[in-house]
């Protein structure tokens, strides 16, 4: 109880000093929630207006280590950190799941006439550089609708991504070549291609290269009106990325989620799952540095996680499962806003 008082004396008092507009809670990370993350800060001021939250969107690497170095109030990755990333933090990193995307092979409008269909092994020896060409036969055997010619231009995130750890995540469990020279990871050394910076980054170098193809969050590349790749799954359908499928996919490994949440969804099996789908978290500390601001934040995951959920969809963004969602508030509860010493 005396606890508590102190805790409210300190942050009525801070409310005092600063005023009540000026709580500002900083965050960097993922691009691939971006317009997410956008339209929930604005909601939750518009019901909190004593609570500003700034986000850098600066990819999961520049978060991950934002965060670590204890520069932002919180983080946001699409890959959930390693236990090599989460052992250079002072206090303990907790991973907050908030919604599930898609990322989807794009690709310049002038390259087919329908929607290009890739198997594992195209995506990967596209990605890879051992089809160079588009007139290749293999990419001719499941795309007559293919109208580009010469050279494939690939392009590739240029900084540390979550986005890019879920794609190679995927083309590590479906290729053995790739996992084997390439590997997975936020950064990885690309075999072939240019660097974008940002989903944002890599959208444009595709849609101003004719020939080109890279991989980006499905909301960029529809609000870009550029095509995306049906990819074949495990189940051997060739499947559209979309909310049902990406829903499909969580629902595939859904009992397999472990309790800190850091879990691969890529390539699961199901026919009407996409295979390229994954989560992606906030990340805060366990306690927060700042009484004040931690019990806000953990305010605003209480909200995201519900009321915020229903704007994921008009964003092309999956809801967390809903068998999922009083685990994910549980961990909520478990965080503290208490100073750390």
């Amino acid at each position: 109880m005396l606890m508590k008082f102190f805790f409210l004396l300190s942050f009525g008092f801070y409310r005092l000093v600063l005023g009540s507009n000026d709580m500002l809670i900083n965050g960097a990370g993922a691009t691939f929630p971006y317009p997410l993350y956008s339209k929930w800060f604005t909601e939750f001021q518009k019901k909190n207006p004593e609570i500003r939250i700034n986000y850098q969107s600066i990819g999961s690497g520049g978060g991950i280590r934002q965060l670590t170095e204890a520069t932002v109030d919180f983080g946001a990755s699409d890959s959930p950190m390693t236990d090599e990333q989460l052992a250079k933090s002072s206090t303990p990193i907790i991973h907050i799941p908030t919604a599930l995307g898609a990322v989807v092979v794009t690709y310049h409008p002038g390259v087919s006439t329908e929607s290009l269909k890739l198997t594992p092994e195209l995506i990967a020896d596209l990605f890879s550089g051992k089809i160079k060409k588009w007139e290749d036969p293999r990419l001719r055997a499941h795309n007559p609708g293919l109208k580009a010619t010469g050279d494939v231009f690939i392009v590739h995130r240029a900084d540390g991504s979550g986005t890019t750890g879920i794609f190679t995540d995927y083309l590590s469990k479906v290729n053995a070549d790739w996992k084997a020279k390439v590997g997975h990871g936020t950064s990885v050394k690309w075999p072939t291609g240019i660097g974008g910076k940002g989903n944002e980054g890599v959208t444009q170098l595709v849609k101003q290269m004719p020939g080109a193809v890279g991989y980006v969050e499905l909301i960029y590349a529809q609000s870009n009106h550029l095509p995306v790749a049906d990819v074949q799954n495990q189940g051997g359908v060739f499947v559209k990325p979309s909310l049902a499928s990406v829903s499909a996919s969580a629902k595939e490994l859904i009992k397999a989620i472990p309790e800190d949440f850091r879990v691969s969804l890529t390539d699961p099996p199901g026919k009407a799952a996409y295979p390229i789908s994954g989560f992606t978290y906030l990340l805060v500390h366990s306690k927060a540095k700042d009484a004040a601001k931690g019990a806000a934040f953990i305010k605003f995951l209480e909200w995201a996680v519900s009321e915020g959920q229903s704007y994921n969809e008009a964003l092309h963004y999956s809801k967390l499962p809903e068998s999922l969602v009083p685990q994910v508030k549980a961990k909520i509860r478990t965080l503290q806003s208490a100073q750390v010493p």
